[in-house]
């Protein structure tokens, strides 16, 4: 007996119906909404518990979790059009930065690529989130880093190491191993004695508006943020996700790690005035049903930086790895269309190509 071709095929055709039906329940996403959204929520929840049954979570909004359907929507109905300018847009890549970094004096600013940056404040180094790799597990570069874990340890012996969350885009494996044993390294909490798998003996793990005194009057601040954590051998949400601020003598940097909007950038402009550079996320947006909760499209990365009081935006995340539906390096320019079309003072807005070198001026 021949089988039913209905038959043989009926599962497949059942999938196809159920995330069709998926799909134009989630064009009604309305920004409108989520933004009243977020504007119901409570500053006071930023400050409540927000781990239960060895569980992570955002105690001033609830997320759903996505699932395997919800993947499988983005990718099989998510086609967003891009024009060639926007599918072709990337940061420059300046050449020779291990000669050019050996070279600079003064405190500075070097942006390695994705959201590690080598930051030098008050004579220490700090590095975010470091990722030399070739690939975040599974999306490819883009453009290549600008300095290798060996040329940067040829310069900079020890460097502090700030970890935002264990995504493999931000808490690299091999990158870890490759730098210095050293090293001292600060992480959210859950992922202490992961990381020190890594090679990394030094590790602090901090919760949520814990503060370290580092001494010489720094100080490093682990913040909220609105995301989530999972790896193939970490259950989700079971570490912790954060941004951080550190406030020394001289200046004071905001990382902000991965997030979507909430009032937590409000929270923290209050509670710590005066913040010089906010390092932002502008990365994997679109499409928006799926990633609002999470990431921040421009609009309001610029409004988080404005409630976060600071100096100066600088964009993370965009130009090295496809992670959303839009190309790599599309944030960046959408960020410099945004600046243009509200007239904003682009001066306060440092865009950086990979390689570069931003000096930070001596404080007034």
């Amino acid at each position: 007996m021949k089988p039913n071709r209905f038959l043989l095929f009926a599962p497949a055709l059942a999938l196809l119906f159920i995330l069709s039906c998926a799909s134009k329940d989630k064009e009604s996403f309305s920004e409108a909404a989520w933004r009243e959204a977020v504007a119901s929520t409570r500053p006071g929840d930023l400050y409540a518990p927000h781990k239960k049954d060895g569980i992570f979570f955002t105690p001033w909004m609830k997320m759903k979790d996505k699932s395997v359907l919800d993947v499988l929507e983005w990718k099989l109905f998510s086609r967003p059009g891009y024009t060639p300018e926007e599918r072709g847009f990337l940061p420059e890549v300046i050449p020779d930065t291990a000669q050019r970094l050996a070279r600079t004096r003064g405190d500075f600013i070097l942006w390695i690529g994705h959201n590690s940056f080598l930051v030098r404040v008050g004579g220490q180094y700090w590095l975010t989130d470091p990722i030399f790799s070739k690939r975040a597990l599974l999306p490819a570069r883009v453009t290549p880093p600008a300095i290798t874990a060996a040329e940067l340890a040829t310069i900079v012996k020890a460097p502090n190491i700030l970890i935002s969350h264990n995504h493999y885009d931000h808490l690299d494996r091999s990158s870890m191993e490759e730098l210095p044993e050293t090293s001292r390294v600060f992480v959210p909490l859950g992922l202490k004695d992961y990381v020190r798998k890594m090679n990394k003996p030094l590790i602090e793990e901090m919760d949520w508006w814990e503060e370290a005194d580092l001494g010489k009057g720094v100080r490093l601040v682990c913040l909220p943020t609105q995301h989530w954590s999972m790896r193939m051998n970490q259950a989700r949400n079971k570490s912790l996700w954060a941004a951080w601020l550190l406030i020394t003598p001289e200046h004071t940097l905001y990382f902000g790690g991965d997030s979507g909007y909430f009032k937590g950038f409000a929270e923290v402009g209050k509670k710590y005035p005066g913040i010089d550079y906010a390092f932002m996320a502008t990365t994997a947006y679109h499409p928006r049903w799926f990633m609002h909760h999470q990431h921040m499209n421009i609009p309001e990365a610029v409004q988080g930086f404005k409630e976060l009081g600071a100096g100066y935006f600088i964009p993370t995340q965009w130009g090295t790895f496809p992670l959303g539906s839009e190309p790599a390096g599309f944030p960046g320019l959408d960020l410099q269309r945004y600046i243009r079309s509200r007239n904003l003072d682009s001066s306060r807005y440092k865009i950086m190509d990979i390689g570069e070198i931003l000096e930070i001026p001596p404080a007034a």
